[in-house]
């Protein structure tokens, strides 16, 4: 039995044959319309979540199985001091496989340590974020044909934001990947993932602190939300949650084959006039999230569809 508590779980060849089923999910989706009758996926979310949540949902659902689950800590035995092992153990009861996103850092982990069905981390903390990194990886192919060889400028909250991590874990395995971290001084990207994954691995990088700076040069912009509820207290969050605003102004700037791409939810940092632009690809992002849920729950599940 295997699950996905990160990006690196699947090897280079592995995400090439995922990423292959997500596309041949798009192109063939009545293919794959029965390929989970009878299965059942337990959403657990002990913390809001929109596109995460209903994505797994969807892509179950795409394929003709039923979900379950809860979407907050206080709709569940959580409230009442149940530990994340003793749920798992329950669900595995009643679900085929569960998604689950928590606040801690490793609670997922600690999950799957305990679960006799697959278990696919939706969100862990600051920590991994890796279905929406497989998410980013699917569109960044998508849209350029290639992983490997290209500039990303990552702005934001690199601090706090896992999906930043995650991607940065996913993308130094490919050739010719050069990074611009953007950010102000007191969001920039952890010590340790500086020193354990780029340096470790050789790959270039800048940091800078004005986008403006970085966008003539980048053939890719990852933007993040500056995160609420990663911060101690209000008056740090509403320092630093305008410090980007990406409007058209500054799109000028970039080039035009240049892609941006969020995870989303957005607050103020891309402006609504950015939507219309050919070069914006969050939505399509959202999209893309379906395939390759769909994809990743039949590798775990070991469905095989002729």
């Amino acid at each position: 039995m295997r699950h996905l508590m990160s990006p690196m779980d699947f090897s280079v060849e592995e995400l090439e044959k995922l990423m292959d089923l997500a596309g041949d999910i798009e192109a063939n989706p009545a293919k794959y319309a029965h390929a989970c009758e009878g299965k059942k996926l337990a959403t657990l979310f002990y913390e809001p979540s929109t596109r995460t949540r209903l994505s797994h949902e969807a892509a179950m659902l795409n394929l003709g199985g039923n979900i379950m689950g809860f979407s907050s800590a206080d709709s569940s035995s959580a409230a009442k001091g149940e530990s994340v092992s003793d749920t798992i153990r329950t669900i595995s009861c009643y679900a085929d496989i569960c998604a689950m996103r928590h606040p801690k850092e490793g609670a997922p982990m600690v999950a799957c340590r305990h679960s006799s069905i697959p278990v696919i981390n939706a969100g862990d903390g600051g920590h991994q974020h890796p279905t929406q990194t497989l998410t980013d990886l699917l569109t960044i192919r998508s849209l350029k044909g290639h992983l490997g060889n290209m500039t990303i400028g990552l702005c934001g909250d690199l601090k706090f934001g896992r999906t930043v991590h995650s991607l940065i874990h996913a993308l130094v395995r490919y050739p010719g990947i050069r990074f611009v971290l953007i950010s102000p001084e007191e969001l920039r990207l952890p010590g340790y993932i500086r020193s354990d994954v780029l340096d470790k691995n050789e790959i270039p990088y800048e940091e800078v602190v004005r986008l403006e700076d970085a966008l003539p040069n980048l053939d890719l912009l990852y933007m993040t939300r500056v995160q609420k509820e990663r911060f101690f207290n209000e008056e740090d969050y509403v320092r630093m949650k305008d410090f980007y605003i990406l409007d058209m102004k500054k799109m000028a700037l970039a080039p035009e084959d240049m892609y941006v791409l969020h995870p989303l939810p957005r607050v103020n940092e891309i402006s609504v006039e950015v939507d219309a632009d050919p070069r914006a690809a969050y939505f399509k992002q959202v999209q893309y999230g379906v395939y390759i849920r769909m994809a990743l729950i039949l590798t775990l599940l070991e469905i095989e569809v002729k």
